[in-house]
């Protein structure tokens, strides 16, 4: 079954890591397992071969540039303009990529339309490029508006405001501060590009003052449930109900701290605690509950965001493996229709939506 994807680091893979992702597997984790620099080193699971395996036709490709300003303690950029330079590298990555036929930028929805019928209708998948919207997951390289029309002109389709901390336009993940002016003025210029406003990484204020202002194509590329792992990474009831409100598509995230409660990085052990899949499924049904429907949720799988098979379910060794979701579906009694909904129909139903 054909599989969309709607969160993957790749650029980072490829620029910070130093991943050559066109490799298999196997070699990419061979080249590195010697190397002590990052914990994921020599576990990672995703390249180009194993996203053809496993039918991963379409995602969401994310450019990645935080800045840190002296008293934050966490990686990333000392200037904003060093941010801008990160992803423009980033970008350069991506077109490289295109230039050796292994991927294709979406930018539209009739290029959406003529990368679906080319993956259906092709005999073997292995060949294909893989298609991918670009994303800015955290604004902080934006240096001004002009910059966010520049990136919209090289194919950027969909941006989150926040990722982790303060940010330059809006908080995120473990920390809580209203919107900013900067922030205001970026989302109503989103706005008037049709770019696609992800609410993932969003702290609780900025969310609700996001949601008050902007009126444009909502998602929510890689999120989980806060009533089954409590933490503002995760979304409440409520911010749940408000996106279904929105038509908003919810991604499933892989990272195992936000996939169960008590998870410590680097310490617990998915095989130790029982870590699956199905861990997965709990979130995801627990947003179809409160929808109704299956019409909101997909795949958002995070997958390589700076962790690897020492922090992903123990049932998932590749990318490729997404695909076992389909059977567990099925057993929690999911339709064909739901199935095929939840693998890639409805991120493709939101964007012939969002771009008209």
């Amino acid at each position: 079954m054909l599989l969309f994807d709607a969160h993957l680091d790749l650029s980072m893979n490829a620029i910070e890591w130093n991943r050559d992702l066109t490799q298999e597997l196997s070699a990419i984790r061979e080249r590195e397992k010697h190397l002590t620099d990052k914990p994921d080193r020599g576990r990672g699971v995703v390249s180009f071969p194993e996203m053809r395996c496993g039918n991963i036709g379409l995602c969401v490709a994310t450019q990645i540039g935080r800045y840190v300003a002296p008293d934050n303690n966490l990686p990333g950029w000392h200037s904003q303009a060093q941010a801008w330079g990160m992803t423009q590298a980033q970008v350069a990555w991506y077109q490289a990529m295109e230039y050796q036929g292994e991927m294709v930028q979406i930018r539209d929805r009739q290029g959406l339309k003529d990368h679906l019928a080319l993956w259906q209708g092709a005999e073997s998948t292995e060949e294909l490029p893989i298609g991918y919207i670009l994303s800015l997951e955290g604004a902080d390289s934006i240096l001004s508006l002009d910059h966010l029309h520049q990136a919209y002109e090289y194919g950027l389709r969909a941006v989150g405001p926040a990722h982790y901390g303060p940010g330059i336009y809006a908080y995120g993940t473990d920390a809580d501060q209203p919107l900013n002016q900067k922030g205001k003025d970026l989302i109503r210029e989103m706005e008037k590009l049709n770019i696609i406003l992800d609410a993932t990484h969003l702290c609780d204020s900025a969310f609700w003052d996001a949601m008050d202002i902007y009126t444009g194509p909502v998602w929510a590329s890689h999120n989980l449930v806060r009533k089954i792992t409590p933490h503002n990474r995760q979304f409440s009831d409520e911010m749940i109900r408000e996106l279904l409100s929105r038509g908003a598509v919810i991604g499933m995230a892989f990272d195992a701290w936000m996939m169960i409660p008590g998870w410590e990085r680097g310490k617990t052990k998915p095989q130790e605690v029982g870590l699956t899949i199905e861990h997965v499924i709990d979130h995801l049904d627990h947003i179809c509950q409160l929808a109704g429907n299956a019409n909101h949720v997909g795949i958002g799988s995070d997958l390589d965001g700076a962790f690897g098979t020492e922090q992903c379910p123990a049932d998932l060794d590749s990318i490729a493996d997404l695909q076992t979701m389909t059977d567990l579906l099925s057993k929690r009694g999911y339709s064909q229709d739901d199935i095929e909904r939840v693998m890639w129909r409805n991120w493709v139903h939101f964007l012939e939506r969002a771009w008209k």
